[in-house]
């Protein structure tokens, strides 16, 4: 089960980091002669924007089904989505046709994360989540990693980057084999043999008691996916316009070392939470990742000695919140909704995402296409966690529930 879920949470991080290293390239290729300088940015923004709300709406609803069918089928499910939308991607002939799929490859990466989390928190004694929590947490940015690597060897360019696409597909087969081979969570199967009903419609989370839990799930991770998506992920494309054809393979150097923090950085974060404290360890994870993504903005910049080293840092601090949230928010709701509870938020996150993408690509025009001036700006997102957290009740005795 931890492997499938690894496995499937990579994937997830492939499809994540693709347009980051390849958006530039596909723009470029499907305007052809009617490219401009600045579509660079808006597109990127768009393709960013169609993937996160498409990740918000598969979140709530592939998560549900989680609730409904199992963990494990509704795993399997976002993995076929998001491998056979994004092998379509070879085929497009339009950006209005990439970015239809991107959302469609967004509902079934939103689905991934609250199934796959949810089905190895509830299959691991609790002495032992911190760790596998952290192991989840990795296994996006192992995905990141990995393809930075695949674009440093054969880089991505206008007239070759359709076989990257066309690469993404191939975890379709992990897909069947889930939904065909892997066994579903022992404490779900045991919560719908006692309760013999259905399980409950999504908006009971915006009910009583739930209510105010998943408000504070949503703050909490919105804080992160916000902050990433409309900030820090704008450091790719402004790498790839620095450094331009002269050196093809630099975006993806800046992913690498990017992603290289952060396999390290959300493979930590839920062992920091269990050893200084839930509360505690978000609270300083924000002033990190507010002072690095300044930094690597406003101090320095691509192809500058000091840059990639600042990459690698702000890459492993602001990460430690994607280790972080599989340990805390299984802890948040009870087991008949924990699939999703967490799945709506991360997703509703994700809502909030999309429109923060499509501001800071209206912002990119504001500032005249200075990637600094945006970056910079953005990064004062993280700074709202300082604040969110303390709202958040303390789990750290109580565990799942």
């Amino acid at each position: 089960m931890l492997a499938a879920a690894f496995l499937g949470l990579a994937f997830d991080g492939v499809e994540l980091g693709l347009m980051p290293v390849a958006s530039l390239s596909v723009t470029k290729s499907l305007l052809g002669d009617a490219y401009a300088e600045a579509d660079g940015g808006v597109w990127f923004a768009r393709f960013t924007a169609a993937l996160m709300l498409g990740a918000a709406i598969g979140g709530s609803l592939l998560g549900n089904l989680g609730d409904r069918i199992g963990r494990a089928r509704a795993m399997g499910v976002s993995i076929l989505f998001y491998s056979a939308f994004a092998g379509l991607g070879a085929l497009v002939r339009s950006c209005e046709e990439m970015m239809v799929l991107r959302f469609m490859v967004g509902l079934g990466v939103g689905g991934m994360w609250p199934n796959g989390v949810a089905l190895v928190a509830e299959c691991w004694p609790s002495a032992s989540r911190p760790t596998v929590a952290g192991i989840l947490g990795a296994g996006i940015n192992v995905g990141i990693l990995a393809l930075s690597q695949i674009g440093r060897f054969w880089p991505i360019t206008p007239e070759s980057w359709r076989w990257i696409f066309a690469m993404a597909a191939v975890p379709a087969v992990l897909g069947v084999v889930v939904l065909a081979a892997l066994p579903e969570s022992p404490k779900w199967l045991a919560s719908r043999s006692v309760e013999k009903k259905p399980a409950p419609p999504l908006r009971m989370l915006f009910q009583g008691d739930l209510l105010r839990l998943t408000a504070i799930g949503i703050l909490l991770a919105t804080v992160p996916l916000v902050g990433a998506w409309a900030g820090s992920k704008w450091m790719i494309p402004w790498a790839d316009s620095v450094a331009g054809s002269a050196e093809p393979g630099y975006k993806a150097a800046t992913q690498q070392w990017w992603a290289l923090g952060a396999t390290i950085g959300s493979f930590l974060g839920a062992p920091l939470a269990g050893w200084i404290g839930r509360r505690r360890s978000y609270f300083l994870i924000s002033i990190g990742a507010t002072a690095l993504t300044w930094s690597m903005f406003r101090l320095t910049a691509p192809l500058e000695a000091s840059f990639l080293p600042i990459v690698f840092a702000q890459g492993l601090v602001a990460t430690l919140y994607f280790g972080w949230l599989p340990l805390y928010l299984p802890e948040l709701f009870p087991t008949q909704v924990r699939a999703s509870g967490a799945g709506v938020s991360m997703n509703i996150g994700r809502f909030a995402t999309a429109g923060g993408v499509l501001a800071a690509g209206a912002l990119f025009t504001w500032f005249g296409g200075d990637y600094a001036m945006l970056g910079g700006a953005c990064a004062l997102i993280y700074a709202a966690g300082m604040l969110v957290i303390w709202w958040a009740p303390a789990t750290d005795e109580r565990g799942l529930g």
